[in-house]
């Protein structure tokens, strides 16, 4: 084992292969993105169960509760979200490095029984999306409204 002397320009290439790989291969081979110039992300999710419904907890930082939608069809659960960065230019002022952008969140997962529509909810707080899916629904497609 050797040890290898951390630089500055060493940090600031180390952190520009993090970027690659964090912002996927898309940029450079020119795989579907759902908007130009936005990242598209799977947020992490948490998912518990009691007898009665699942608790289902999203990270999503940075993303107004507005811009959030979440379907329920049966047993199949959709959570998509989009977050634009607004400009504050002012003027005489020029950008020397950006690194917020747009991006979109997207997770669609299935759970093992169907949900409630009418009782499930939503709530987004701190970044974090809570959603509480009563279990026993009908196989209708509905879309809930997050608080």
């Amino acid at each position: 084992m050797f040890l290898v002397p951390m630089s500055r320009e060493s940090r600031d290439l180390s952190r520009r292969f993090d970027r690659l790989f964090d912002d996927g291969f898309e940029r450079f081979f020119g795989a579907l993105a759902p908007t130009e110039g936005a990242a598209s992300r799977s947020p992490a999710l948490d998912l518990t169960e009691s007898e009665r419904e699942y608790s289902v907890k999203l990270d999503m930082p940075g993303v107004a509760k507005e811009d959030v939608k979440v379907t329920i069809d049966g047993r199949h659960v959709t959570v998509e979200a989009h977050r634009e960065h607004k400009e504050e230019k002012k003027e005489g002022d020029r950008v020397v490095w950006r690194e917020r952008s747009m991006s979109s969140f997207a997770r669609t997962f299935s759970l093992p029984t169907e949900v409630d529509q009418v009782e499930s909810g939503a709530k987004l707080e701190n970044g974090v999306l809570t959603l509480t899916l009563p279990k026993r629904g009908t196989p209708k497609t509905a879309q809930i409204k997050v608080a």
